[in-house]
């Protein structure tokens, strides 16, 4: 009875224990269904909600190179270095060492990580060398990752910072032609769709949803060389005269193109963390000034146009003094009777405001309207400055008289150049660019070429041996340009010891190739006037250009002369 009870008892536990492996087999099959079939897609997305990605592709920078093919910036792949607050907040202990390593501040890396714990992403160091990024990886500290980005180099440094600007971090364009030509140079970043494990390493590529767009090169009208001749001369010319700030231009008048154009004090655009505003804005298209006697020649030109007076009308100056109304317009000597050639290379303010308070004023007005005076040069730089010229309606004799040397009307550098620019082509006013080969977008007579003809000649003679800036010539080159020593304005009026020594001038006279224009702002070492502080400047680098650009020289017998007296010529 027992043995039969007992046997009863095995047959239901068997037959207990074979239901309930029958019902965890037919469990495990009906979850495997559901995992498979019912609810594939719902886990699917799910799935990819937690490790499926869309990761940015980084595009490449286009270059910056100069008129010959140079770099003026370029960029390079580096790599940064993130974090996953989520992750690397499990291992705070090893937050000192990778802040030692990356030279940043072990509290402060910690309290970034514990306050963006909800995040996924926080940047714990941008635009690390390769042998740093080396070291961090090989770390292995968990929720830090390396991730592959570029860095904007220039290589010309402070000489071609105003010209070419800056990329900020996420190199984006911030200044200069960076930020004009943002969306050429920039291009477009790709896209891709990923695969990442639990550490959100990339273990699978999935899709390319985009391809990258490189940004394209740009090619600028700047000669490296020639902007590296103009950078030496001015921060010497800043040395020597102890100045507050210079800026200098040169422009090929054939093709209205930026050869050179350099500011002081510079800044290096490849150190970020000491950029200043105050060296960084490119003085030559965004600082205003007074031209001071560098206006004469237009005056000139308005008088010759008006067939009121010829170069060799005469000019009574003397005692050397005039008065208009209840002010006084004084010349640095009695220089007696001048013709209008004589007016220009003198200098004379007297003869100068004879001339213009003898023609009507809007005669005067419209010469500089068209000169480019009063408007920009539409170089496309941004910051561009478009100065002033006051509408003649309101000019009285006084403000005639000022205006004719230079005071009463403001100017940038480049618009100067461009006027002057108009002298060198014979009448043609032509836009300004910084793109070699760019389309002229402006080219129009305004003014006769026989009038400029007459102008430049003067301009010679200015800048002979009886002239106002001898220190300008050229060995083998004729030259003709126009000094300006101003008063600075201050408030209530001008300065008597503060000034701005100006020159502007072109090269060669006989057929004129560029224009260039000098600005020393308050020079304070004893010299002050243009033609012993700008015009040696000039001198030295339109001496290089010429040579450099293979100009022929035009003056040979003089060139002859100095190299039999034992001379070298520049």
């Amino acid at each position: 009875m027992n043995r039969s009870r007992e046997k009863k008892h095995c047959d239901a536990r068997r037959a207990f224990l074979f239901l309930c492996m029958g019902l965890a087999a037919v469990t495990l099959v009906w979850r495997a269904v559901c995992l498979q079939v019912l609810d594939k897609d719902f886990l699917q997305s799910q799935a990819d909600a937690r490790h499926l990605r869309v990761v940015s592709l980084p595009a490449h920078r286009g270059k910056i190179l100069d008129r010959n093919g140079e770099p003026l910036a370029i960029s390079t792949p580096v790599e940064s270095v993130w974090a996953n607050p989520q992750v690397l907040g499990g291992e705070m202990q090893r937050i000192p060492e990778l802040s030692k390593l990356l030279s940043l501040d072990a509290a402060r890396v910690q309290q970034l990580v514990a306050s963006r714990a909800d995040r996924e992403f926080v940047y714990l160091d941008r635009h690390i060398s390769p042998e740093l990024a080396a070291q961090v990886k090989a770390l292995k500290i968990p929720g830090v990752h390396l991730q592959r980005e570029y860095r904007r180099y220039y290589p010309g440094g402070e000489v071609t910072a105003h010209v070419t600007g800056f990329t900020n971090i996420d190199d984006i364009g911030q200044e200069g032609i960076e930020l004009a030509y943002e969306e050429w140079l920039g291009g477009e970043p790709g896209a891709k769709r990923v695969v990442k494990d639990g550490n959100h390493n990339i273990i699978e590529d999935v899709e390319s949803i985009r391809r990258p767009r490189p940004g394209k090169d740009l090619v600028l009208s700047i000669d490296r060389r020639i902007q590296y001749l103009a950078y030496r001369a001015l921060k010497s010319a800043m040395k020597e005269h102890q100045a507050r700030a210079a800026t200098a231009v040169l422009l090929d008048v054939k093709s209205g193109e930026v050869i050179a154009m350099v500011n002081q004090p510079s800044f290096n655009s490849n150190n970020r963390q000491q950029l200043r505003s105050s060296s960084m804005r490119n003085r030559a298209v965004t600082d205003v000034f007074e031209p001071g006697s560098t206006m004469k020649p237009f005056i000139a030109a308005s008088a010759l146009q008006s067939g009121r007076y010829r170069a060799d009308t005469l000019v009574a100056t003397s005692p050397g003094w005039m008065r208009v109304g209840v002010n006084t317009v004084r010349d640095v000597h009695d220089y007696g009777e001048l013709d209008v050639t004589g007016v220009i290379r003198k200098s004379s303010n007297v003869g100068i405001s004879k001339i213009a308070l003898a023609l009507p004023a809007e005669e005067i007005w419209e010469t500089l309207s068209e000169l480019g005076f009063g408007a920009q040069t539409f170089s496309g730089f941004p910051g561009e400055a478009s100065g002033l010229l006051s509408y003649h309606g309101g000019w009285n004799a006084i403000e005639t008289a000022t205006l004719s040397f230079g005071y009463g009307v403001s100017v940038t550098s480049l618009q100067l150049a461009q006027a002057y620019a108009v002298l060198a082509t014979g009448g043609v006013k032509r836009s300004v660019t910084f793109l070699r080969d760019g389309d002229v977008t402006e080219e129009r007579r305004v003014m006769p070429a026989a009038v400029t003809r007459q102008v430049v000649d003067m301009l010679e003679e200015a800048v002979g041996p009886d002239g106002t800036a001898p220190q300008a010539r050229v060995p083998g080159y004729r030259v003709a340009g126009k000094t300006g020593t101003v008063k600075k304005s201050t408030a209530g009026g001008y300065s008597s010891n503060q000034y701005l020594a100006v020159f502007a001038g072109l090269a060669p006279a006989s057929d004129p190739r560029f224009v260039m224009v000098v600005m020393v702002d308050d020079p304070s070492n004893g010299k002050y006037y243009g033609g012993q502080v700008a015009a040696p400047v000039f001198s030295s680098v339109m001496a290089g250009a010429l040579r450099l650009m293979a100009v022929p020289p035009d003056d040979v017998p003089l060139l002859q002369t100095r190299v039999v007296a034992g001379e070298e010529p520049a």
